[in-house]
């Protein structure tokens, strides 16, 4: 993994409860990367910590970063830390990788946001109002303290286009995936979904019986689900390394990474749950068992290639180009 930018953390500030907006900028005071709407960079935390955050601000920006992060309540150690940062704090970071870009056709959009799901949204409505292009926002929380941002949503040009959500205020309209879908000729719009797993599952669920294209459908998980890790019925299989001829075991206890840890091969590794992508490896033979979310439905069919992180074999024997 390569972090060709070093940056000072500007300012922090919280802008929902449990969430900061941390701005960042170049610590040589120049340009930064450039970025497309949905794009992330990845962060070093620390020697074995790295974590992948959407960028939330204008594309239009070269002079910061903006992210949004929630304190997450079983923090693994990334958001925490980044809570914990005093502005003035150096970070490395990566230039912006985007899987999650708005399509080519932007006649109609449709952004879907659950919770901290917001942030790359964010990105894609202001650059949707740049481009004049037509979209709707709606944005799902559990209360009001957590609607994060208030001040860009509600006081600029996304207003317009913003449907809020809040599940435990009365008098507010619940949000109801299949009537949207129903409502908002899917032939003619790209939907643009984030949030928690059970959310975009939910919204993807909902988008299926009303017969909308997958092709319409973009989504980006921040957590994988965890019965996809704990599943009880997994079993040892062998994983085979084609250029170092070296051969493995793995037990139903440990993942791929941890077994070619065992034998001394290293492979870069960063969110660990089959989010990010840092790990995919090609695999030469075998039929891999998909536990990840980084991987669309089509590429998880051509079976070339897995996340060693949390993925694991259908097969007795799995060959990797490693």
């Amino acid at each position: 993994m390569s972090f060709e930018q070093q940056v000072i953390v500007r300012r922090k500030r919280l802008v929902a409860e449990r969430i900061l907006e941390i701005e960042l900028v170049a610590r040589d005071a120049s340009l930064l990367a450039p970025f497309s709407a949905g794009a992330h960079i990845d962060v070093r935390l620390g020697e074995n910590i790295v974590r992948q955050y959407s960028l939330c601000n204008s594309p239009s920006e070269r002079d910061r970063y903006l992210l949004g992060v929630q304190l997450e309540t079983a923090s693994r150690g990334g958001s925490r830390a980044l809570h914990e940062l005093s502005e003035g704090a150096i970070l490395d970071v990566s230039k912006p990788r985007n899987r999650f870009p708005l399509a080519e056709d932007r006649s109609h959009s449709v952004l879907i946001a659950g919770g901290i799901g917001i942030t790359p949204l964010l990105s894609m409505a202001e650059q949707l109002v740049c481009e004049a292009m037509p979209f709707d926002l709606h944005y799902c929380v559990r209360t009001r303290a957590a609607v994060a941002f208030k001040e860009r949503i509600f006081s600029g040009p996304i207003l317009e286009a913003t449907n809020l959500y809040v599940s435990d205020e009365l008098g507010l309209s619940k949000f109801d995936a299949e009537a949207l879908f129903h409502r908002t000729l899917p032939e003619r719009s790209n939907f643009y979904i984030c949030g928690p797993f059970g959310f975009i599952e939910h919204v993807l669920k909902a988008a299926a019986s009303c017969g909308v294209d997958k092709s319409r459908l973009h989504r980006e998980h921040f957590h994988i689900d965890p019965v996809l890790t704990t599943d009880t019925t997994v079993r040892t299989f062998t994983v085979k390394l084609a250029r170092s001829e070296l051969s493995v075991v793995v037990n139903e206890r440990e993942t791929i990474i941890d077994a070619l840890a065992s034998i001394g091969v290293d492979v870069p590794v960063s969110c660990e749950q089959g989010v990010c992508g840092t790990c995919l490896t090609t695999v030469l033979s075998g039929e891999p068992d998909h536990r990840d979310v980084y991987l669309t439905d089509d590429e998880k069919r051509l079976n070339n290639c897995l996340t060693p992180c949390c993925s694991r074999s259908k097969s007795l024997t799995l060959t990797l180009d490693l």
